[in-house]
């Protein structure tokens, strides 16, 4: 499930690394207010087996934004989602929403005009097209195609060996993280796009990169419609690997 935020700001520009790092300290800090257990939980041992962080975020979108060379450009008014595969965590947000009118996205404030909760599609099919908004990042295991470890792990991009691979264990790893069917297969990848980095830390901290994808993959249609709501890749609570509404 999903929140869909609208909002406008009087900012003309985003700083880039204000693009997706302001939202994973903005989404614990509702949780703090909305949930404080529930967030308490997450941020000191995750969920589930794996110790998952069991959301995700989009990077605040600007649709009549006029673009301009070299800056993110938020003329005009603003949305951005936030998800999670557990409801509890959604309804948290919700709850902290309700008495929140300005939100700190970075240094920005965002004036918030409406809060409508997306419900995740059902994927009856069993199959599903996941487009993502921010970049896929993920990470190799840094060994050779004799298996012996021969660099240090490092990031792998889509098309590299390796990817397809690790992408579809980390489905599994959510889906056992939910206690929903682990069998997902990344049938194939239909589009990358070119490779970006975003700041994912406060105070201009480290950046991650990756790119983003278009991918079909197979499943249980609840344990898809889980995936939907949580993000593709790795550092899904960083912004990373957000699936296009």
């Amino acid at each position: 499930m999903r929140l869909r935020l609208t909002f406008h700001t009087v900012a003309r520009e985003l700083a880039w690394d204000d693009v997706v790092a302001p939202g994973r300290a903005l989404l614990y800090g509702l949780l703090e207010r909305g949930a404080p257990e529930l967030g308490q939980a997450i941020h000191k041992d995750g969920w589930g087996p794996h110790g998952l962080v069991p959301f995700g975020y989009g990077a605040p979108v600007f649709p009549a934004a006029r673009r301009r060379k070299g800056v993110y450009a938020a003329d005009g008014p603003g949305v951005v989602e936030f998800g999670s595969p557990l409801i509890a965590v959604v309804e948290g947000w919700a709850a902290a929403l309700k008495s929140i009118p300005v939100l700190a996205w970075g240094a920005t404030a965002f004036i918030v005009d409406q809060v409508e909760p997306v419900e995740a599609p059902r994927f009856e099919t069993g199959k599903a097209v996941f487009r993502t908004e921010t970049p896929v990042v993920m990470k190799s295991s840094g060994r050779g195609e004799s298996g012996a470890r021969v660099r240090r792990q490092a990031w792998c991009l889509p098309g590299e060996p390796e990817w397809d691979v690790y992408v579809q264990n980390n489905l599994r790893r959510k889906a056992e993280t939910l206690g929903v069917d682990p069998e997902v297969i990344l049938e194939n990848v239909g589009w990358i796009g070119r490779k970006r980095s975003f700041a994912v830390g406060s105070g201009g901290g480290g950046k991650k990169p990756g790119a983003c994808v278009e991918v079909m993959v197979s499943g249980a249609p609840e344990t898809l419609s889980a995936l939907h709501s949580w993000g593709l890749g790795q550092a899904n609570s960083t912004g990373m690997g957000w699936i296009s509404a």
